[in-house]
């Protein structure tokens, strides 16, 4: 009998986001989980906004949390596996991640099959029936020639325009109506009718593991309150990191 595989699960991280004092505690805990899961999984799945905003230029790195993409780089050169998901905050991922954190780097809800489990796994955005507003500004975020046009501004301008996007972008998430209804949840269901096991998501950043039926709707919420991990071997459990 071959031994399950541990996976741990992590998403919504936003750094840069906040106050400088709350973003070097973030990033020490952030740090602090990566190098205890090089020692306690096999592979990890970072779902979507690892940073506030990510834009990557041809030969400029955008300064900051260095120290983070350094645990990573250890992390992938310990042996263990990277999956990266484009979140709402990713406004362009080149090669940086899949050269330098040999990250496998998804930009599209994925399918995949851990220890004999269905997942369906994606950041969440765009993927609620009534969000019509951010799916267009999704198209536009990621139009490749509108993209071309920003790569040539100087980064000090583009990283603040940026910014004040994410910013914008994560205003009309917080502050936009979806009534009653989670809409995420309501895609988990559909997905979970169809034959899967497990949909993880985050996005939304309201923590979730819910049953439903013969599956399970997991959401990992955000590092902005309370950071946390999902962890899959034989079953999913979401837990705290102080």
């Amino acid at each position: 009998m071959i031994d399950n595989k541990k996976y741990f699960f992590i998403s919504d991280i936003h750094l840069g986001l906040q106050d400088l004092e709350i973003e070097k505690l973030k990033e020490k805990k952030l740090i602090s989980f990566l190098n205890y899961a090089k020692d306690n999984c096999d592979e990890l799945f970072i779902v979507g906004d690892l940073f506030d905003y990510w834009f990557e230029y041809k030969r400029v790195i955008q300064k900051g949390f260095y120290k983070s993409l350094s645990a990573l780089i250890d992390f992938a050169e310990s042996g263990k596996k990277i999956h990266y998901f484009i979140g709402n905050h990713d406004f362009l991922h080149q090669d940086f991640f899949s050269k330098e954190l040999k990250a496998i780097v998804y930009h599209k809800p994925i399918e995949i099959i851990l220890n004999d489990k269905k997942f369906f796994i994606g950041h969440g955005d765009g993927l609620v029936k009534n969000d019509i507003g951010y799916k267009i500004l999704k198209s536009i975020l990621r139009n490749e020639i509108l993209q071309k046009i920003y790569s040539v501004i100087h980064p000090d301008l583009g990283i603040r325009i940026a910014s004040s996007t994410s910013k914008k972008s994560r205003d009309y998430t917080g502050q936009k109506d979806y009534g009653k209804i989670d809409g995420l949840l309501e895609t988990a269901k559909v997905k979970i009718e169809n034959g899967y096991d497990y949909v993880i998501f985050g996005h939304s950043h309201v923590r979730n593991n819910n049953k439903y039926r013969n599956g399970f709707y997991i959401n990992l919420g955000s590092w902005l309150d309370k950071p946390c991990y999902g962890k899959f071997e034989d079953t999913f459990e979401i837990i705290d990191w102080e």
